[in-house]
Protein backbone atom coordinates (compact mmCIF):
# COMPACT_ATOMS: atom_id res chain seq x y z
CA UNK A 1 0.00 0.00 0.00
CA UNK A 2 1.00 3.63 -0.52
CA UNK A 3 0.49 6.49 1.93
CA UNK A 4 1.39 10.09 1.07
CA UNK A 5 1.14 12.87 3.62
CA UNK A 6 2.28 16.48 3.65
CA UNK A 7 3.01 19.34 5.98
CA UNK A 8 2.33 22.80 4.58
CA UNK A 9 5.16 24.18 2.52
CA UNK A 10 6.52 26.67 5.02
CA UNK A 11 6.80 30.27 3.90
CA UNK A 12 10.40 31.45 4.12
CA UNK A 13 9.78 35.01 5.24
CA UNK A 14 11.39 33.96 8.52
CA UNK A 15 13.01 30.96 10.23
CA UNK A 16 11.03 28.04 11.64
CA UNK A 17 9.01 28.62 14.82
CA UNK A 18 7.24 26.38 17.32
CA UNK A 19 4.06 26.27 15.25
CA UNK A 20 5.81 24.83 12.20
CA UNK A 21 7.75 22.45 14.45
CA UNK A 22 4.51 21.24 16.06
CA UNK A 23 2.91 20.56 12.67
CA UNK A 24 6.00 18.73 11.44
CA UNK A 25 6.31 16.60 14.59
CA UNK A 26 2.65 15.59 14.27
CA UNK A 27 3.15 14.62 10.63
CA UNK A 28 6.31 12.75 11.56
CA UNK A 29 4.39 10.72 14.16
CA UNK A 30 1.77 9.90 11.53
CA UNK A 31 4.40 8.93 8.98
CA UNK A 32 6.15 6.67 11.47
CA UNK A 33 2.83 5.07 12.42
CA UNK A 34 1.98 4.31 8.81
CA UNK A 35 5.44 2.86 8.16
CA UNK A 36 5.19 0.74 11.29
CA UNK A 37 1.85 -0.60 10.02
CA UNK A 38 3.58 -1.72 6.83
CA UNK A 39 2.62 1.08 4.45
CA UNK A 40 4.89 2.52 1.78
CA UNK A 41 5.09 6.13 2.94
CA UNK A 42 6.05 9.34 1.18
CA UNK A 43 6.24 12.14 3.73
CA UNK A 44 6.54 15.55 2.06
CA UNK A 45 7.61 18.84 3.53
CA UNK A 46 9.42 21.85 2.13
CA UNK A 47 9.41 25.59 1.59
CA UNK A 48 7.22 28.06 -0.29
CA UNK A 49 9.70 30.63 -1.61
CA UNK A 50 7.97 33.11 -3.92
CA UNK A 51 5.82 36.20 -3.43
CA UNK A 52 5.94 39.85 -2.54
CA UNK A 53 6.58 39.29 1.15
CA UNK A 54 9.76 37.32 0.37
CA UNK A 55 10.92 40.02 -2.01
CA UNK A 56 10.36 42.76 0.58
CA UNK A 57 12.00 40.75 3.37
CA UNK A 58 15.09 40.14 1.22
CA UNK A 59 15.28 43.80 0.21
CA UNK A 60 15.07 44.87 3.86
CA UNK A 61 17.96 42.51 4.67
CA UNK A 62 20.05 43.76 1.75
CA UNK A 63 20.24 40.36 0.01
CA UNK A 64 18.76 38.89 -3.13
CA UNK A 65 15.49 36.96 -2.80
CA UNK A 66 17.26 33.77 -3.88
CA UNK A 67 20.00 34.17 -1.27
CA UNK A 68 17.36 34.80 1.38
CA UNK A 69 15.44 31.68 0.35
CA UNK A 70 18.59 29.56 0.28
CA UNK A 71 19.48 30.64 3.79
CA UNK A 72 16.06 30.12 5.36
CA UNK A 73 15.30 26.82 3.60
CA UNK A 74 18.70 25.50 4.68
CA UNK A 75 17.70 26.40 8.23
CA UNK A 76 14.52 24.34 7.90
CA UNK A 77 16.45 21.35 6.54
CA UNK A 78 18.96 21.56 9.37
CA UNK A 79 16.27 21.93 12.03
CA UNK A 80 14.26 18.94 10.78
CA UNK A 81 17.42 16.84 10.69
CA UNK A 82 18.21 17.70 14.31
CA UNK A 83 14.62 16.94 15.34
CA UNK A 84 15.03 13.63 13.46
CA UNK A 85 12.02 14.30 11.26
CA UNK A 86 11.68 11.32 8.92
CA UNK A 87 10.51 13.13 5.78
CA UNK A 88 11.20 11.57 2.40
CA UNK A 89 10.95 14.66 0.21
CA UNK A 90 11.88 18.29 0.80
CA UNK A 91 10.57 20.48 -2.00
CA UNK A 92 11.54 24.08 -2.68
CA UNK A 93 9.34 26.08 -5.02
CA UNK A 94 12.44 27.76 -6.48
CA UNK A 95 13.54 24.36 -7.81
CA UNK A 96 13.72 24.44 -11.65
CA UNK A 97 11.76 21.18 -11.87
CA UNK A 98 8.97 22.73 -9.84
CA UNK A 99 8.78 25.57 -12.36
CA UNK A 100 8.47 23.02 -15.18
CA UNK A 101 5.61 21.31 -13.39
CA UNK A 102 3.80 24.60 -12.70
CA UNK A 103 3.98 25.46 -16.41
CA UNK A 104 2.66 22.02 -17.36
CA UNK A 105 -0.18 22.24 -14.84
CA UNK A 106 -1.13 25.74 -16.00
CA UNK A 107 -1.28 24.53 -19.60
CA UNK A 108 -3.85 21.93 -18.57
CA UNK A 109 -5.94 24.45 -16.65
CA UNK A 110 -5.81 26.94 -19.50
CA UNK A 111 -6.79 24.23 -21.99
CA UNK A 112 -9.81 23.44 -19.78
CA UNK A 113 -11.03 26.99 -20.31
CA UNK A 114 -10.52 27.89 -16.66
CA UNK A 115 -8.19 30.88 -17.11
CA UNK A 116 -9.67 34.30 -17.87
CA UNK A 117 -8.42 37.87 -17.65
CA UNK A 118 -10.06 40.26 -15.19
CA UNK A 119 -9.54 43.15 -12.83
CA UNK A 120 -8.68 42.39 -9.22
CA UNK A 121 -9.75 44.99 -6.70
CA UNK A 122 -9.61 44.54 -2.96
CA UNK A 123 -7.73 44.69 0.31
CA UNK A 124 -4.62 42.51 0.36
CA UNK A 125 -2.49 41.15 3.22
CA UNK A 126 1.09 40.73 2.07
CA UNK A 127 1.90 38.58 5.12
CA UNK A 128 -0.92 36.13 4.27
CA UNK A 129 -0.43 36.63 0.51
CA UNK A 130 -4.22 36.73 0.36
CA UNK A 131 -7.06 39.09 -0.56
CA UNK A 132 -9.36 39.70 2.39
CA UNK A 133 -13.15 40.05 2.47
CA UNK A 134 -13.15 43.57 3.89
CA UNK A 135 -15.56 45.88 1.99
CA UNK A 136 -14.01 48.25 -0.54
CA UNK A 137 -15.12 51.27 1.45
CA UNK A 138 -13.39 50.06 4.65
CA UNK A 139 -11.22 52.67 6.35
CA UNK A 140 -7.68 51.51 7.25
CA UNK A 141 -8.54 47.80 7.60
CA UNK A 142 -5.99 45.43 9.08
CA UNK A 143 -5.36 41.69 8.89
CA UNK A 144 -7.05 39.86 11.76
CA UNK A 145 -4.17 37.36 11.92
CA UNK A 146 -1.09 39.57 11.55
CA UNK A 147 -2.58 42.83 12.90
CA UNK A 148 -0.95 44.73 10.05
CA UNK A 149 -2.60 47.24 7.66
CA UNK A 150 -4.08 45.79 4.49
CA UNK A 151 -2.98 47.19 1.12
CA UNK A 152 -5.46 48.23 -1.57
CA UNK A 153 -4.89 46.47 -4.91
CA UNK A 154 -6.39 47.30 -8.30
CA UNK A 155 -4.74 45.50 -11.18
CA UNK A 156 -5.35 43.37 -14.26
CA UNK A 157 -4.77 39.71 -13.36
CA UNK A 158 -5.42 36.24 -14.69
CA UNK A 159 -8.24 34.48 -12.85
CA UNK A 160 -9.03 30.83 -12.25
CA UNK A 161 -12.72 30.14 -12.89
CA UNK A 162 -13.50 28.73 -9.47
CA UNK A 163 -17.19 29.56 -9.94
CA UNK A 164 -17.47 26.71 -12.44
CA UNK A 165 -16.77 24.23 -9.64
CA UNK A 166 -19.49 25.28 -7.19
CA UNK A 167 -21.41 22.00 -7.28
CA UNK A 168 -18.29 19.82 -7.33
CA UNK A 169 -16.81 21.57 -4.28
CA UNK A 170 -20.14 21.51 -2.42
CA UNK A 171 -20.30 17.75 -2.98
CA UNK A 172 -16.67 17.26 -1.96
CA UNK A 173 -16.82 19.12 1.34
CA UNK A 174 -19.96 17.20 2.32
CA UNK A 175 -18.02 13.93 2.15
CA UNK A 176 -17.39 12.61 5.69
CA UNK A 177 -13.73 12.84 6.57
CA UNK A 178 -12.56 15.11 3.76
CA UNK A 179 -12.27 18.12 6.08
CA UNK A 180 -11.14 17.41 9.62
CA UNK A 181 -11.64 18.01 12.42
CA UNK A 182 -15.38 18.25 11.87
CA UNK A 183 -15.48 21.61 13.66
CA UNK A 184 -13.58 23.15 10.74
CA UNK A 185 -16.02 21.89 8.10
CA UNK A 186 -18.75 24.38 8.99
CA UNK A 187 -16.41 27.31 8.30
CA UNK A 188 -15.70 26.00 4.79
CA UNK A 189 -19.35 25.15 4.14
CA UNK A 190 -20.34 28.72 5.04
CA UNK A 191 -17.72 30.13 2.69
CA UNK A 192 -18.80 27.92 -0.21
CA UNK A 193 -22.49 28.60 0.42
CA UNK A 194 -21.90 32.30 -0.28
CA UNK A 195 -21.06 31.36 -3.86
CA UNK A 196 -17.58 30.66 -5.17
CA UNK A 197 -15.93 33.52 -6.98
CA UNK A 198 -13.14 33.30 -9.50
CA UNK A 199 -9.78 34.03 -7.89
CA UNK A 200 -6.63 35.68 -9.10
CA UNK A 201 -3.74 33.39 -10.04
CA UNK A 202 -1.27 36.00 -11.28
CA UNK A 203 0.33 39.29 -10.29
CA UNK A 204 1.59 42.05 -12.55
CA UNK A 205 5.13 43.38 -12.36
CA UNK A 206 6.16 41.22 -9.40
CA UNK A 207 9.56 39.83 -10.42
CA UNK A 208 9.98 37.32 -7.57
CA UNK A 209 7.79 34.54 -8.90
CA UNK A 210 7.38 32.10 -11.77
CA UNK A 211 6.50 33.84 -15.07
CA UNK A 212 3.14 32.84 -16.57
CA UNK A 213 3.74 31.30 -20.03
CA UNK A 214 2.13 33.32 -22.81
CA UNK A 215 1.27 36.27 -20.58
CA UNK A 216 4.18 38.76 -20.47
CA UNK A 217 4.50 40.72 -17.24
CA UNK A 218 2.50 38.20 -15.20
CA UNK A 219 3.96 35.96 -12.51
CA UNK A 220 2.00 33.23 -10.76
CA UNK A 221 0.21 34.15 -7.55
CA UNK A 222 2.18 32.51 -4.76
CA UNK A 223 -0.67 30.19 -3.71
CA UNK A 224 -1.20 28.77 -7.19
CA UNK A 225 2.52 28.07 -7.35
CA UNK A 226 2.94 26.75 -3.77
CA UNK A 227 0.08 24.24 -3.79
CA UNK A 228 1.67 22.53 -6.78
CA UNK A 229 4.73 21.80 -4.64
CA UNK A 230 2.88 18.74 -3.32
CA UNK A 231 2.95 17.37 -6.85
CA UNK A 232 6.48 18.38 -7.84
CA UNK A 233 7.78 16.78 -4.64
CA UNK A 234 6.49 13.42 -5.87
CA UNK A 235 8.16 13.88 -9.25
CA UNK A 236 11.59 14.78 -7.91
CA UNK A 237 14.50 13.36 -9.86
CA UNK A 238 17.93 14.51 -8.74
CA UNK A 239 19.73 12.74 -11.61
CA UNK A 240 21.54 15.08 -14.03
CA UNK A 241 19.68 15.43 -17.29
CA UNK A 242 16.51 13.86 -15.91
CA UNK A 243 13.39 14.12 -18.03
CA UNK A 244 10.99 16.95 -17.13
CA UNK A 245 8.33 16.07 -14.55
CA UNK A 246 5.26 14.47 -16.09
CA UNK A 247 1.85 14.95 -14.48
CA UNK A 248 0.71 11.67 -16.01
CA UNK A 249 3.20 9.86 -13.75
CA UNK A 250 1.77 11.19 -10.48
CA UNK A 251 -0.47 8.24 -9.71
CA UNK A 252 2.50 5.88 -10.00
CA UNK A 253 4.47 8.07 -7.58
CA UNK A 254 2.03 8.29 -4.66
CA UNK A 255 -0.71 10.75 -5.71
CA UNK A 256 -3.37 11.40 -4.50
CA UNK A 257 -2.20 12.28 -1.02
CA UNK A 258 -3.99 10.55 1.81
CA UNK A 259 -3.44 13.53 4.13
CA UNK A 260 -2.67 17.24 4.01
CA UNK A 261 -1.95 18.67 7.49
CA UNK A 262 -2.19 22.46 7.57
CA UNK A 263 -2.88 25.35 9.89
CA UNK A 264 -6.51 26.39 10.18
CA UNK A 265 -5.71 29.77 8.59
CA UNK A 266 -5.00 28.17 5.19
CA UNK A 267 -7.85 25.68 5.21
CA UNK A 268 -9.80 27.51 2.49
CA UNK A 269 -6.91 27.24 0.04
CA UNK A 270 -6.55 23.50 0.60
CA UNK A 271 -10.20 22.48 0.89
CA UNK A 272 -11.67 24.70 -1.87
CA UNK A 273 -9.13 26.25 -4.27
CA UNK A 274 -6.76 23.29 -4.44
CA UNK A 275 -9.39 20.61 -5.26
CA UNK A 276 -10.90 22.86 -7.95
CA UNK A 277 -7.46 23.35 -9.52
CA UNK A 278 -6.89 19.59 -9.53
CA UNK A 279 -10.30 18.94 -11.09
CA UNK A 280 -9.50 21.45 -13.81
CA UNK A 281 -6.20 19.68 -14.55
CA UNK A 282 -7.88 16.25 -14.56
CA UNK A 283 -6.03 14.97 -11.49
CA UNK A 284 -7.31 12.99 -8.49
CA UNK A 285 -8.19 14.77 -5.26
CA UNK A 286 -6.51 14.33 -1.86
CA UNK A 287 -8.40 12.15 0.60
CA UNK A 288 -8.24 14.28 3.73
CA UNK A 289 -7.40 17.87 4.72
CA UNK A 290 -6.74 18.37 8.42
CA UNK A 291 -6.67 21.92 9.78
CA UNK A 292 -5.04 22.16 13.20
CA UNK A 293 -5.14 25.04 15.65
CA UNK A 294 -2.65 27.65 16.81
CA UNK A 295 -0.33 27.62 19.82
CA UNK A 296 -0.16 30.31 22.47
CA UNK A 297 2.27 30.58 25.39
CA UNK A 298 1.00 30.92 28.93
CA UNK A 299 -2.30 32.18 27.53
CA UNK A 300 -0.72 34.85 25.29
CA UNK A 301 -0.24 34.92 21.54
CA UNK A 302 3.45 34.51 20.74
CA UNK A 303 5.18 37.40 19.00
CA UNK A 304 8.54 39.08 18.67
CA UNK A 305 7.15 42.32 20.06
CA UNK A 306 6.08 40.49 23.24
CA UNK A 307 9.42 38.70 23.51
CA UNK A 308 7.68 35.38 24.23
CA UNK A 309 8.44 33.37 21.11
CA UNK A 310 9.44 29.77 21.85
CA UNK A 311 12.48 28.92 19.76
CA UNK A 312 12.54 25.28 18.55
CA UNK A 313 16.35 25.36 18.78
CA UNK A 314 16.21 26.31 22.45
CA UNK A 315 13.58 23.66 23.19
CA UNK A 316 15.70 21.03 21.50
CA UNK A 317 18.89 21.97 23.32
CA UNK A 318 17.38 22.36 26.79
CA UNK A 319 14.64 19.71 26.76
CA UNK A 320 15.40 17.13 24.08
CA UNK A 321 13.22 15.53 21.41
CA UNK A 322 11.34 13.04 23.59
CA UNK A 323 10.13 15.62 26.09
CA UNK A 324 8.85 18.10 23.50
CA UNK A 325 7.26 15.46 21.27
CA UNK A 326 5.46 13.90 24.24
CA UNK A 327 4.13 17.19 25.56
CA UNK A 328 2.87 18.48 22.21
CA UNK A 329 1.27 15.19 21.15
CA UNK A 330 -0.01 14.11 24.57
CA UNK A 331 -1.33 17.36 26.01
CA UNK A 332 -2.82 19.32 23.08
CA UNK A 333 -5.84 17.82 21.31
CA UNK A 334 -4.67 17.90 17.70
CA UNK A 335 -6.96 20.16 15.73
CA UNK A 336 -7.72 22.51 18.63
CA UNK A 337 -5.82 25.60 19.68
CA UNK A 338 -3.25 24.83 22.37
CA UNK A 339 -1.38 26.69 25.09
CA UNK A 340 2.25 25.90 25.93
CA UNK A 341 2.61 26.09 29.72
CA UNK A 342 6.14 25.53 31.01
CA UNK A 343 5.20 24.17 34.43
CA UNK A 344 2.69 21.74 32.95
CA UNK A 345 5.28 20.74 30.35
CA UNK A 346 7.79 19.84 33.06
CA UNK A 347 5.20 18.10 35.21
CA UNK A 348 3.84 15.93 32.41
CA UNK A 349 7.25 14.90 31.14
CA UNK A 350 8.48 14.01 34.62
CA UNK A 351 5.30 12.32 35.81
CA UNK A 352 4.48 10.45 32.62
CA UNK A 353 7.84 9.54 31.14
CA UNK A 354 10.36 9.59 33.99
CA UNK A 355 8.07 8.28 36.74
CA UNK A 356 5.14 6.25 35.40
CA UNK A 357 6.89 4.73 32.40
CA UNK A 358 10.59 4.95 33.23
CA UNK A 359 10.36 3.75 36.82
CA UNK A 360 8.06 0.89 35.85
CA UNK A 361 10.73 -0.59 33.62
CA UNK A 362 13.66 0.26 35.87
CA UNK A 363 12.36 -1.25 39.09
CA UNK A 364 10.89 -4.36 37.44
CA UNK A 365 14.07 -5.06 35.53
CA UNK A 366 16.11 -4.56 38.70
CA UNK A 367 14.04 -7.14 40.61
CA UNK A 368 14.19 -9.61 37.73
CA UNK A 369 17.95 -9.30 37.52
CA UNK A 370 18.36 -9.61 41.30
CA UNK A 371 16.26 -12.73 41.77
CA UNK A 372 16.46 -14.53 38.40
CA UNK A 373 20.12 -14.52 37.37
CA UNK A 374 19.99 -11.17 35.54
CA UNK A 375 17.48 -12.53 33.03
CA UNK A 376 13.80 -12.53 32.06
CA UNK A 377 12.06 -14.72 34.69
CA UNK A 378 10.12 -17.91 33.87
CA UNK A 379 6.69 -16.90 32.54
CA UNK A 380 4.52 -19.60 34.06
CA UNK A 381 0.87 -18.56 34.17
CA UNK A 382 1.71 -15.08 32.86
CA UNK A 383 1.83 -16.42 29.29
CA UNK A 384 -1.95 -16.65 29.15
CA UNK A 385 -3.54 -14.12 26.80
CA UNK A 386 -6.25 -13.78 29.44
CA UNK A 387 -3.81 -12.44 32.00
CA UNK A 388 -5.06 -9.03 33.28
CA UNK A 389 -2.04 -7.24 31.82
CA UNK A 390 -2.39 -9.08 28.51
CA UNK A 391 -5.97 -7.83 28.26
CA UNK A 392 -4.89 -4.31 29.23
CA UNK A 393 -2.14 -4.36 26.60
CA UNK A 394 -4.51 -5.51 23.85
CA UNK A 395 -6.98 -2.79 24.78
CA UNK A 396 -4.24 -0.14 24.76
CA UNK A 397 -3.05 -1.25 21.33
CA UNK A 398 -6.55 -0.90 19.92
CA UNK A 399 -6.88 2.57 21.40
CA UNK A 400 -3.51 3.61 19.99
CA UNK A 401 -4.35 2.43 16.48
CA UNK A 402 -7.80 4.02 16.50
CA UNK A 403 -6.40 7.23 17.93
CA UNK A 404 -3.61 7.53 15.37
CA UNK A 405 -5.92 6.65 12.47
CA UNK A 406 -8.00 9.67 13.50
CA UNK A 407 -4.94 11.91 14.23
CA UNK A 408 -5.98 11.89 17.88
CA UNK A 409 -2.46 11.76 19.22
CA UNK A 410 -3.64 12.62 22.71
CA UNK A 411 -5.91 9.56 22.80
CA UNK A 412 -3.04 7.35 21.65
CA UNK A 413 -0.60 8.76 24.21
CA UNK A 414 -3.09 8.46 27.06
CA UNK A 415 -3.80 4.84 26.14
CA UNK A 416 -0.10 3.99 26.45
CA UNK A 417 0.14 5.90 29.69
CA UNK A 418 -2.88 4.05 31.08
CA UNK A 419 -1.26 0.70 30.26
CA UNK A 420 1.88 1.76 32.14
CA UNK A 421 -0.27 2.89 35.07
CA UNK A 422 -2.13 -0.43 35.09
CA UNK A 423 1.17 -2.33 35.11
CA UNK A 424 2.45 -0.19 37.98
CA UNK A 425 -0.75 -0.84 39.90
CA UNK A 426 -0.48 -4.58 39.28
CA UNK A 427 3.10 -4.60 40.51
CA UNK A 428 2.16 -2.72 43.67
CA UNK A 429 -0.78 -5.05 44.33
CA UNK A 430 1.30 -8.19 43.87
CA UNK A 431 4.19 -6.77 45.91
CA UNK A 432 6.83 -9.27 44.75
CA UNK A 433 9.33 -7.77 47.21
CA UNK A 434 7.15 -9.18 49.98
CA UNK A 435 6.16 -12.39 48.24
CA UNK A 436 9.76 -13.31 47.50
CA UNK A 437 10.43 -13.54 51.24
CA UNK A 438 7.86 -16.32 51.58
CA UNK A 439 8.96 -19.91 51.00
CA UNK A 440 7.71 -21.56 47.79
CA UNK A 441 6.57 -18.34 46.12
CA UNK A 442 9.39 -18.01 43.60
CA UNK A 443 7.27 -19.20 40.65
CA UNK A 444 4.50 -16.72 41.48
CA UNK A 445 7.00 -13.88 41.74
CA UNK A 446 8.58 -14.92 38.44
CA UNK A 447 5.19 -14.89 36.68
CA UNK A 448 4.30 -11.49 38.11
CA UNK A 449 7.60 -9.94 37.06
CA UNK A 450 7.36 -11.54 33.63
CA UNK A 451 3.89 -10.08 33.13
CA UNK A 452 5.00 -6.59 34.12
CA UNK A 453 8.13 -6.75 31.95
CA UNK A 454 6.00 -7.91 29.02
CA UNK A 455 3.57 -5.05 29.65
CA UNK A 456 6.54 -2.64 29.69
CA UNK A 457 7.60 -4.10 26.33
CA UNK A 458 4.14 -3.34 24.95
CA UNK A 459 4.43 0.22 26.28
CA UNK A 460 7.72 0.60 24.39
CA UNK A 461 6.21 -0.84 21.21
CA UNK A 462 3.17 1.43 21.32
CA UNK A 463 5.32 4.50 22.00
CA UNK A 464 7.32 3.97 18.79
CA UNK A 465 5.38 6.41 16.55
CA UNK A 466 5.13 9.09 19.25
CA UNK A 467 8.53 9.10 20.98
CA UNK A 468 10.71 6.74 18.93
CA UNK A 469 13.93 7.36 20.85
CA UNK A 470 12.38 6.56 24.22
CA UNK A 471 10.79 3.50 22.66
CA UNK A 472 14.19 2.35 21.42
CA UNK A 473 15.86 2.82 24.81
CA UNK A 474 13.11 0.85 26.53
CA UNK A 475 13.36 -2.01 24.07
CA UNK A 476 17.15 -2.08 24.46
CA UNK A 477 16.66 -2.33 28.23
CA UNK A 478 14.55 -5.42 27.54
CA UNK A 479 17.14 -6.87 25.14
CA UNK A 480 14.79 -6.30 22.19
CA UNK A 481 15.54 -4.86 18.76
CA UNK A 482 14.31 -1.29 18.13
CA UNK A 483 11.34 -0.81 15.82
CA UNK A 484 11.23 1.26 12.67
CA UNK A 485 14.97 1.87 12.43
CA UNK A 486 14.66 2.37 8.66
CA UNK A 487 12.14 5.16 9.32
CA UNK A 488 14.57 6.87 11.67
CA UNK A 489 17.41 7.14 9.21
CA UNK A 490 16.22 10.48 7.89
CA UNK A 491 15.19 11.70 4.46
CA UNK A 492 16.39 10.03 1.31
CA UNK A 493 15.79 10.31 -2.41
CA UNK A 494 12.90 7.85 -2.49
CA UNK A 495 9.87 6.80 -0.56
CA UNK A 496 10.33 4.80 2.62
CA UNK A 497 9.68 1.14 2.03
CA UNK A 498 8.08 -0.99 4.68
CA UNK A 499 8.66 -4.72 4.89
CA UNK A 500 5.90 -7.06 3.74
CA UNK A 501 5.23 -8.16 7.31
CA UNK A 502 5.04 -5.41 9.91
CA UNK A 503 7.40 -6.09 12.84
CA UNK A 504 5.46 -3.49 14.83
CA UNK A 505 2.17 -5.34 14.45
CA UNK A 506 3.94 -8.64 15.06
CA UNK A 507 5.33 -7.21 18.29
CA UNK A 508 1.78 -6.63 19.52
CA UNK A 509 1.52 -10.24 20.63
CA UNK A 510 1.53 -11.28 24.28
CA UNK A 511 4.47 -13.36 25.41
CA UNK A 512 7.26 -12.18 23.11
CA UNK A 513 9.86 -11.89 25.89
CA UNK A 514 11.86 -15.11 26.19
CA UNK A 515 12.41 -16.46 29.71
CA UNK A 516 16.13 -16.73 30.38
CA UNK A 517 17.01 -13.88 28.03
CA UNK A 518 19.76 -11.81 29.67
CA UNK A 519 18.68 -8.34 30.77
CA UNK A 520 21.12 -5.41 30.60
CA UNK A 521 22.05 -3.42 33.67
CA UNK A 522 19.14 -0.99 34.22
CA UNK A 523 19.67 2.66 33.39
CA UNK A 524 17.11 5.47 33.48
CA UNK A 525 15.38 5.53 30.11
CA UNK A 526 14.12 9.08 30.71
CA UNK A 527 15.86 11.67 32.83
CA UNK A 528 13.77 14.14 34.78
CA UNK A 529 13.38 17.54 33.16
CA UNK A 530 14.86 20.25 35.36
CA UNK A 531 14.40 23.74 33.90
CA UNK A 532 16.27 26.54 35.61
CA UNK A 533 14.38 29.56 34.37
CA UNK A 534 11.98 30.32 31.50
CA UNK A 535 12.54 28.73 28.13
Amino acid sequence: MSYTLTTPLYYVNDRAHLGSTYTTIACDAMARYQRLRGERVTFITGCDEHGQKIQRTAEAAGVSPQDHCDQVSAGYRDLWQRWQISHDRFIRTTDPRHRQLVEQFFARVEASGDVVEGRQQGWYCVACEEFKDDPHEAQDPECSIHRKPLEWRDELNLFFRLSRYQEAIESLIRQPGFIEPASRRREVENFVAQGLRDFSISRLDLPWGIPVPGHPGHTFYVWFDALLGYLSALLEDPAPGAAPPDLDQLQQQGWPAQLHVIGKDILRFHAVYWPAMLLSAGLPLPERVFGHGFLTREGQKMGKSLGNVLDPDVLLQRCGRDAVRWYLLRDIPFGDDGDFQQQRFSDLVNNDLANTIGNLLNRTSSMARKWFTAAVPPAGTALSDQHPLALAAAHAAGEVREGLDALKFRRAAEAVLQLAGTANGYLNDQAPWKLMKQPGQEAAVAADLYAVLEAARWVAVLLAPLVPELSGRMLAQLAQEPLGSDADSGPGPGSSLATAASPWLEAQRWGVLKPGQALPEPEPVMLRLELDGPL
